[in-house]
């Protein structure tokens, strides 16, 4: 009865998820209902273990969630991503339109931007390319995710996404965990979905198919999409409802003063990590008052904090004429973080119940049993979980918090390094999340006017297969090599 509860527990809440029903109900309902098949107390459950999971994601991860949609809105409003979409369409021109959509969606989330913040704006300009190119419309959505949603998100080292920093405290590793593994499974993932996509554009010209867009209002429209923000701030970073508040800057700066807020969260993620951190004395992180931690099991968090502060203050010093209403952008920025932390926590609640009840030790035993060793198991629970939430940090956050510390038990009988675990649980969490009911997936569509029969199988091509072909390689060459 127990495992059949789990089960009707987790079908209510993927279920009505996706029909835009909000995981803020959802999660602790479904929890309950898990709880009641198994006989355990559910009030103790929903004030103790779950509210206490859920705490404790927001504990640790709130001050990424703030920072990170904060910039993102700095970022926008000042017109620093507008001028660096336009600047890959100017010098890559409509000829090469793919590419151009693609690389403005990389730099621009690689270097801290959320996808929300990034969509909003590189979809137009993509349209604007993909129109005087007469490239379909239908592929500008797999475009868009491939620069977005893929490598930036879990796979190149240093990258400032929420899904690249969960994992840190659990293996206790930095952002930067198995850099030359990251290098190539980005390499991988990039390859492979501009293959598709030159294929697919190929493919389109022989048939006379043209560009057949919609109205250049589909951003906006998505942005008050009551359904699409309910799925969207459970998978990402950022309240779309967000996006349109504040003013954005008319006047876009030049090409060095928009791309330098974004070099600075590199520079600084990679000298705190690297240099800073490890030289300080951090032994009072043991002592009760602190948490009875350690830099390991916060210095990854602290390295992103304070990057994105550092980016913040340059942002502002340099763009503070075009930032023509300050405070509505930055309580815009603050507003937007606030659902999407409480949604995931919620989802980590749910997964806390779960972990705790008896039957859960099947599923546990199952997961671990899996042949092929610890990697292609972890590989395998963090797919599974992300798949079924539809959010990548969801699903990695319930997988790491039920299994996180037996996998750090077999990676030290196996002598397999954390950074690799950290890599290959944050590449999985990226693939299999990309499923219909994703919300960044619902989020993209609308925003580029496009449906899922139109456009869907194209980003199954550019954010799933080719996700999955990297967590392969990576597997494959850290299982023969070890982490690198």
């Amino acid at each position: 009865m127990g495992l059949l509860g789990i089960l009707l527990g987790l079908a209510l809440l993927v279920g009505l998820a996706f029909r835009g029903w909000s995981v803020l109900g959802l999660a602790p309902l479904a929890a309950l209902v898990a709880a009641a098949f198994s006989g355990e107390p559910l009030l103790a459950h929903w004030t103790q273990t779950f509210m206490g999971s859920a705490a404790g994601f927001v504990a640790q991860f709130f001050p990424l969630f703030l920072l990170g949609a904060l910039f993102g809105k700095l970022m926008d409003d000042s017109g620093s991503v507008s001028a660096i979409a336009n600047f890959m369409t100017v010098k890559l021109g409509p000829s090469r339109s793919v590419l151009a959509v693609v690389l403005a969606g990389a730099l621009v989330t690689y270097g801290g931007v959320s996808l929300f913040v990034a969509m909003f704006v590189i979809a137009p300009m993509g349209q604007a390319l993909f129109r005087a190119a007469d490239i379909p419309n239908r592929l500008l959505p797999a475009a868009v995710a491939l620069g977005t949603t893929t490598f930036t998100m879990t796979a190149m080292p240093g990258t400032p996404a929420i899904q690249n920093a969960i994992p840190m405290p659990f293996f206790g590793t930095t952002p930067f965990a198995a850099p030359g593994l990251g290098i190539i499974a980005s390499a991988v993932m990039l390859g492979f979905g501009l293959w598709w996509l030159g294929r697919a554009e190929k493919a389109a010209r022989r048939a006379g198919e043209g560009f057949g867009g919609p109205s250049p209002s589909a951003a906006a429209d998505a942005a008050h999409d009551p359904v699409v923000r309910e799925r969207a701030t459970a998978a990402q970073s950022f309240d779309p409802a967000e996006a349109e508040h504040g003013q954005r800057s008319t006047e876009l700066p030049g090409i060095l003063i928009a791309v330098l807020p974004l070099a600075v969260v590199m520079v600084v993620n990679l000298t705190m990590s690297m240099l800073i951190l490890p030289n300080l004395d951090t032994s009072f992180l043991a002592e009760p008052e602190w948490g009875e931690t350690s830099l390991a099991g916060v210095g990854g968090v602290w390295s992103v904090i304070v990057a994105l502060s550092a980016a913040i203050v340059v942002l502002y010093a340099f763009n503070r004429g075009r930032l023509k209403s300050l405070r509505d952008t930055v309580d815009a920025g603050l507003n937007a973080s606030a659902l999407p932390v409480i949604s995931v926590a919620s989802l980590v609640g749910f997964g806390a119940v779960v972990a705790a009840l008896p039957a859960f030790q099947v599923v546990s035993d199952w997961v671990l049993g899996i042949e092929g060793g610890p990697l292609v198991g972890l590989a395998l629970s963090t797919n599974v979980l992300s798949a079924l939430t539809g959010s990548a940090s969801g699903g990695l956050t319930i997988a790491l918090g039920a299994l996180g510390e037996t996998y750090m038990q077999l990676a030290a009988q196996y002598g397999i390094d954390p950074a690799l675990m950290h890599r290959v649980a944050a590449i999985g969490a990226g693939s299999l999340d990309s499923l219909p009911h994703n919300g960044a997936v619902v989020t993209l569509l609308a925003v580029c006017g496009a449906t899922h029969k139109q456009s869907y199988f194209d980003i199954v091509m550019v954010g799933i297969v080719s996700a999955l072909l990297a967590l392969v390689v990576v597997i494959v060459l850290g299982s023969a090599f070890g982490s690198f």
